[in-house]
């Protein structure tokens, strides 16, 4: 899965529109490998982020769960502490003439 692009379903509070355009635009971005369409392309990458966005809009407003949601605030510090005390990458330093 695109690291960019975050679970939107079964959180408190729940998700927004904005929040659903983002994921979509990166969806797009993703798949078709552009950051910023051409003038040529334009009209087709909107199109499919509002599809996209639609489509995602349609099936989070029909999923269910009996599970409780999740609170954002709590998962934020949780992906925080993941990423603290995950180890860092070393870069190679740069070869010497």
């Amino acid at each position: 899965m695109c690291r960019n692009i975050k679970p939107l379903f079964n959180y408190e509070p729940t998700v927004s529109d904005a929040e659903v355009r983002a994921s979509a635009l990166q969806y797009v971005r993703k798949v078709s490998g552009f950051t910023h369409p051409s003038k040529a392309n334009e009209r087709a990458f909107e199109e499919a982020v509002s599809r996209v966005h639609e489509a995602t809009r349609v099936l989070l407003d029909q999923l269910t769960t009996s599970a409780p949601a999740r609170d954002r605030a709590i998962e934020v510090a949780r992906a925080r502490r993941r990423r603290d005390s995950a180890p860092k990458r070393s870069r190679p330093e740069a070869a010497r003439p």
